[in-house]
């Protein structure tokens, strides 16, 4: 099987105020990007800590009705801030105001300060692990049993690495996987994926695409990342300035590929 190669940019939500990542989502869309993740946290993760900050889920539904193009979806939902079942019928429903353009973008949950802040219990990285895998099948079943039903079936992306856990709920339960390194560490990991997929019964190298961001130019990177089986390809841009400069260059070289 193969996969169109795609771009994607994930608009990091702080330190800027609404009306610049409204028009940052805008300019994305304009300027051809495939696919606009957000990520759900709810203070900065670079810069000051106390900085503008907004809510991830909120915003999609905005995007959903701004846009008319591009996926939407978050790189990546905290599990462990929602009920799954809650997060399932927001999933539904932002993929009717989108007219079927979400990405349901989840993982286990690591940033401390989000718990601790927000009352959550930030426990364990393998209980977060577990809290994930036991999230995904009512996560599914609660999106079967909605009325109306999405508009289709809503791919579901699994960010994270942990080889012995995480890729295996990846290997059970993704349509794309978004993988954090290098070429190298990629393709490693992708073949460990593959073989939970054999264990479960999935044929992952054909059913799982392989997502990764990218910091550099694409002609430092993109052959070996290509190489290694990514396809869907992530640059992140913080606010307040959304400088897309480096987005430019990968949409580019993704149209001198076709």
């Amino acid at each position: 099987m193969t996969r169109p190669i795609r771009i994607a940019v994930q608009l990091q939500p702080q330190h800027a105020d609404y009306a610049q990542i409204r028009d940052a989502v805008l300019r994305a869309e304009d300027l051809g990007v495939d696919a606009v993740f957000n990520w759900d946290h709810f203070f900065p993760l670079s810069g000051d800590p106390e900085g503008k900050h907004f809510e991830c889920w909120t915003m999609l539904g905005a995007w959903a009705e701004q846009t008319s193009r591009v996926q939407i979806g978050a790189l990546v939902t905290c599990n462990t801030y929602r009920n799954p079942e809650l997060l399932a019928d927001m999933a539904r429903t932002v993929d009717h105001i989108s007219g079927g353009r979400l990405i349901l973008g989840i993982g286990a949950g690591w940033f401390a300060k989000d718990y601790t802040e927000f009352g959550y219990e930030f426990g364990t990285a393998g209980e977060r692990i577990a809290a994930l895998a036991e999230s995904m099948p009512r996560i599914a079943a609660r999106l079967a049993a909605g009325n109306p039903a999405p508009t289709r079936h809503i791919p579901v992306m699994i960010g994270g690495g942990g080889e012995r856990k995480t890729l295996r709920i990846v290997a059970e339960h993704a349509d794309i996987w978004h993988s954090f390194g290098d070429a190298e560490t990629l393709r490693r990991k992708s073949a460990i994926l593959d073989e939970h997929g054999a264990a479960v019964g999935r044929d992952t190298a054909t059913l799982v695409e392989r997502s990764v961001a990218v910091n550099r130019p694409p002609e430092d990177s993109a052959a070996d990342l290509l190489a290694a089986g990514a396809t869907l390809l992530n640059v992140g841009i913080s606010g307040p300035d959304y400088d897309m400069s480096l987005l430019r260059r990968w949409i580019a070289w993704r149209d001198a590929q076709a």
